[in-house]
Formats: C-alpha cells, sequence, structure tokens
C-alpha cells in the first residue's frame, strides 16, 4: 500500500488527529499568550525583573521534550493535562520576550502625551503600549506556535492528542506493514497543518496591525 493509499482508506481518523493537533497547539498558545503577557507587563519596566523573567522562561527550553514529559507525568499521569502544561511552559519565551521587547520599544512620548490628555496608567498601557507592542506579541505567538507544532508530536509519549500517536506508531513498529507510511502520514500532516497556522498568522497581522506599523 503506498502513502495516498494509506491516507486515503484513514482519512477520518487522521482528520481527526489533525483536528485534535491544532486545537491542542492553539489553545495552549493563547494560554500561554495571556500568562506571557501578563508577566511582560509584570516586568518590562525593571531591567533585572526583565532579565529573570526571560532567563527562567529560557531555562525552559534547555530541558529536554521527553525529560520535561518524564517529569509531569508522576505528578499529572497521562493524557492532557501533562501535554498542555508542557506545552504551555515551553511556547512561554518567545511571548514573555517579545511582549517585554514590545513594551520597551514603545515611545516614552506617546505614552507621556497619552497621560497628558488624562488617561489613566491602565488606559495608557491597554489602548497605548500594548495597542503599540502588538506586532511583537503577534510575532512572538508565531515563532511560539511553531515550536509547539513539533513538541506536540512528542506529547504523544504522554499520550496526548494529535499526529503524534502516528508517528510513535510508525517507529515502534518500524520494519512492519505500513509503519513508513504511519511516520510519514504523521510527519507530512504536522509540517502541512504548521504551514496552514503559519498563513493564518499572516492573516491576523494584515487585519490587525496598521500598514504604516508594518510597512
Amino acid at each position: 500500500m503506498n502513502l495516498f493509499e494509506y491516507i486515503s482508506d484513514r482519512w477520518d481518523r487522521l482528520a481527526l488527529q489533525g483536528l485534535l493537533h491544532v486545537s491542542a497547539v492553539v489553545q495552549c498558545t493563547i494560554i500561554a499568550a495571556v500568562l506571557g503577557v501578563v508577566i511582560g507587563i509584570a516586568v518590562y519596566r525593571s531591567p533585572i525583573g526583565s532579565a529573570v523573567a526571560t532567563a527562567l522562561a529560557s531555562t525552559i527550553l534547555t530541558v529536554p521534550s521527553f525529560a520535561l514529559l518524564g517529569l509531569l507525568i508522576p505528578v499529572f499521569g497521562l493524557g492532557a493535562n501533562t501535554t498542555v502544561i508542557a506545552l504551555v511552559l515551553y511556547a512561554l519565551l518567545p511571548i514573555v520576550r517579545n511582549t517585554i521587547v514590545g513594551l520597551s520599544g514603545v515611545d516614552p512620548a506617546v505614552s507621556d502625551a497619552a497621560r497628558g490628555i488624562g488617561m489613566s496608567r491602565f488606559g495608557v498601557l491597554t489602548r497605548v503600549e500594548l495597542r503599540l507592542a502588538w506586532p511583537a506579541i503577534l510575532a512572538g505567538m508565531r515563532v511560539a506556535t511553531q515550536m509547539l507544532m513539533g513538541i506536540a508530536v512528542i506529547a504523544a509519549y504522554a499520550k496526548g492528542p494529535g499526529l503524534g500517536s502516528e508517528v510513535f506508531s510508525g517507529l515502534t513498529n518500524a520494519g512492519s506493514t505500513n509503519s513508513l507510511n504511519q511516520a510519514l502520514t504523521g510527519t507530512l500532516g504536522v509540517v502541512v497543518l504548521a504551514l496552514v497556522l503559519d498563513a493564518v498568522y499572516v492573516l491576523i497581522n494584515r487585519l490587525t496591525v496598521s500598514r504604516g506599523v508594518r510597512g
């Protein structure tokens, strides 16, 4: 059986796995974005705080995926909980770093002008600074999403959802019938879905970032 026949015969199951893969990545990216932006807001005015937050988030990326999953499984068990925690932790660095960079890059004169017309500190942050930092934050989310698309494959080790189970089955049964088709299908599926999500980010960027800022 060739690859196209394999995909055609198992399309319903593969489509569901692909949907679960994308769903897990998108949801974890959103959770990481909320946490990352909050952390960035809390520390961006402090050089020491910014350095500590970035260093801690960077440290997580130095932990191999299998090792982190191995640490989480005894505490949270197999399944979605462990997968979500691992993916959120891995997604934090680009979002935290870009939030800090974006907010720090806002011209102080713009913030002063906003306060001069009567805006509160919270109003300046939400209506001026975060809007100007949005392109950087979105770029961080884009990077995090692409990272998680690959890391989510490893999450199959913890019985996480997605196409990782297809890849693992193919590798585990190497040499058997359809083992190569399984591994290739899972891998190519992740690549295609990653490209689709990247195109979505390009569209979001065009819809939410003014042409002057993009240019």
